[in-house]
Order: C-alpha cells, then structure tokens, then sequence
C-alpha cells in the first residue's frame, strides 16, 4: 500500500474529507481511518460494522475513527477493542491527529467551530468528477436529524477560495466539480457582504471559463431563489440535474420534522424549473415511516414522486435517533415502516426506468469515469461508452438500456 487505507461512510462530504485525509495522514501502511456517519441507526451500525471487518482483515493495523458517529458518540467507538483512536470532526483536518502518541479521544465542541478548511476539503471520483466544500454545518433543527450535532453550526468557505480551488482542480484536469456541503442552500450569510449560493455559482462559472460541467449537492427547495432559479434553467455549464432535500410529501409531517416548505411549494419550484428546462432530472431525499404518519399522509409522499418527478430517489425508513425531538414522538410499527418504505422505493424505480427508457434514441454529453467507458450524462443518468477514455467528455447516441445502465456509441 501506499498510505493509509479510508473507509467512508455516508455523504458526499463525507468523502471530500477522507481524500483530505488520506493526504494529510502521509505514508502510514499500517493506518486505517474509518470516517464515519451518523444519520441513521443503520448508518451507526454500519461503521461498526466496517471498524470490526476492517479488524478481521488487518488484524496489524491501527484502526482510527472519525465522523459524524464519532463527534456524536465518541465513548462507545471508544470502548471498541478494534479502535485505537476517536477524534471528532474539527481534529480530522489537523495532521497531528494521525500520529500515534495523541490522546485516546480527541473530540472538541463542533458548535464553537466558526471556520471550515477549504483548503484540505476536496473529494474525487475516478480523476474525473471533484468534490469541493464550500460550506459546512447547519443551523436548522429538524427534528428527526443528528448531523447538527456532528457538523456544528453553518459556516461558508469564501468564495474566492472557493474560485481559487475550482482553478486548481480544472487546470489538474478535472472536467465535473460538484458543490459540496452539509446545507449548501444556506451559503452566505456568515461572510462579509452576505453572499448567497446563486452568486457563489455565477462567481465560478465567470471566472472559470475552461470548467466544463458544475453540479450542487442537495438542495433545499425553499432557498432556491430567482438568482439560482435563473442558472439552473439557463446556465449550459451547470449540469440539468438536482438533489432536492423533500423528506416528505405531506404538510403535517413536514410541519412535524420542522421543515421550512410545504407540498405546494416543492411542487411549484420544480414546475417551474422543468417548463423552463424540461430535460432537468429530479432526486429527492424521503422519510418513510416519520412518526405519527398514517396511510394518507403516507400517501401523499407516494405521490409526491410522480407530482415532482422523482426518477433518483433516496428512501430512508425512519429509525428514531437519540437526543432528537422526533424519538420522543408516537412511532410508526417498524412492519409499516418498512413496508412505506418499499413503496416509496418501488416508485422511484419506476418512475426511472420509464426515464431511463425515455433516453433511448437520444445524444448525451458522457464524463468517462472508469476503464468500461461507464460515466453519467449531463442529467446524471448511467451511460456506458465502449472505447472511451477515463476523465474526458464524449458525445455518444444511446442505443439501448441494460439493467439500469445506458449503452451508447460514439460516432
């Protein structure tokens, strides 16, 4: 090996940071950094799961973990006889914390956290698509999330910085960036003159002329405002693809888990973006199971991804977290939960195979991301192109559909 080995659970920050990590923790063979995530049960369990299979493999290495999980909970990663250290979410971006005479645990109070390290922040995917932070924490408290407590409060990275490291990435020939962050729609308001994300977006398509493509990551449909709303719809740089953070379909519920959009608003924001740009793919976060739903509301939701769309869905079933106001709140019978949760998940695959199918006979714009030629379209749909290079843009006619993947040809 060249390096520590990084196990990363959870988002796409997530693994912007391993990357960060894996350069700051030099040349250490024997290490092993678990970056852990913390929201779900089943995401908890999951690096526990990873911490002692990674012991099982590597029975000689020094196993440390970090993360969302760790920040939260450091005690009990702590008390694991696979785990050599604990250390939280600030003290993964200090070198000193990968060297092996620091302290057992190491986690500081996130919320006192005012800066993000945008610097060290960036994530790639197969020398083609890069992760870059330009925002970090939240200061919202929905009632069913943990991450505020292992994220900290919102805090945005400049923009200039943020420019200065999207030049850095594309002269290294990078061809996608994607905009990263715990709350990206809440960019702004922290830094002096109060930008917000729209401008940020405009900022590095004008002074980044050679990038090719740009994505966000997920996005809160109520701060998209008519700045943002008029690059999404116009912008041909900016990839016709968005994550939307919904979590539920209907108004009492989402009053419940504090969200701050009702239904109607979620469906008129992404009416309007697809009658000005009608070929804008739709992915969405949803919660199946929240407490006190019952089989209309459930409903509701179910019909939320055919109102919006929805042909990339995330589907959680909702496990209750400790120390948040949704555990408190009358829960739903797991069986019901898990049967939501199927027919959410059944929708989405529905609905994307009928936008898969939709695709065939058309000319997409494919980033090469692996040796097979497979890569996403501008829409983010999988595309494979036999013969194409790793990390370039090429023009193919899709020619048919095999398990949820594209096949096209070159000219």
């Amino acid at each position: 090996m060249n390096g520590p080995e990084v196990i990363t659970l959870g988002c796409r920050l997530n693994a912007a940071e391993s990357e960060a990590m894996r350069l700051l923790a030099g040349h250490q063979d024997d290490l092993v950094i678990v970056n852990s995530c913390a929201v779900t049960n089943e995401a908890v369990r999951q690096t526990r799961q990873a911490i002692r299979k990674a012991k099982r493999r590597r029975p000689d290495a020094r196993i440390m973990v970090t993360g969302c999980a760790a920040q939260i909970d450091p005690d009990a990663f702590a008390a694991m006889p696979e785990v050599a250290r604990v250390f939280g979410n600030l003290e993964k971006f200090s070198p000193a914390s990968f060297l092996a005479d620091r302290p057992d645990v190491q986690v500081s109070d996130i919320m006192a956290v005012r800066k993000t390290a945008p610097h060290l922040v960036t994530g790639f995917s197969e020398r083609s698509r890069a992760f870059v932070e330009v925002q970090n924490g939240c200061d919202h408290r929905c009632t069913f999330c943990i991450i505020p407590y292992g994220r900290g409060n919102s805090r945005s990275v400049p923009a200039g910085l943020v420019v200065d490291k999207v030049k850095a990435l594309v002269a290294e020939g990078f061809r996608e960036i994607v905009l990263t962050g715990v709350d990206v729609t809440s960019y702004g308001p922290d830094l002096p003159g109060a930008p917000n994300l729209g401008q940020l977006v405009e900022r590095i398509l004008h002074h980044v002329p050679d990038l090719p493509r740009l994505r966000l990551s997920s996005l809160d449909s109520v701060e998209v405002d008519e700045r943002l709303e008029e690059i999404i719809t116009s912008e041909p740089r900016f990839m016709p693809h968005l994550h939307m953070s919904f979590q539920a379909g209907d108004d009492m519920i989402l009053k419940r888990m504090k969200r701050r959009h009702s239904r109607a608003q979620a469906i008129a924001t992404i009416a309007r973006l697809k009658a000005k740009r009608p070929e804008i793919a739709i992915g969405a976060d949803l919660i199946a199971g929240f407490p006190t739903e019952d089989e209309d509301m459930a409903a509701r939701s179910l019909a939320l991804i055919d109102e919006c769309d929805i042909v990339m869905g995330h589907i959680f079933p909702f496990s209750p977290k400790k120390g948040t106001p949704a555990a408190r709140m009358p829960q739903v019978r797991p069986e019901i939960v898990r049967e939501r949760a199927r027919r959410l998940r059944e929708a989405t695959a529905c609905r994307r195979a009928a936008w898969l199918q939709s695709l065939i006979g058309t000319g997409q714009s494919v980033l090469v991301e692996r040796e097979d030629g497979t890569g996403h379209g501008e829409s983010f749909a999988p595309v494979r192109v036999p013969g194409g290079t790793v990390g370039e843009i090429v023009e193919a006619r899709v020619t048919h559909c095999v398990d949820g993947v594209l096949l096209a040809v070159m000219p």
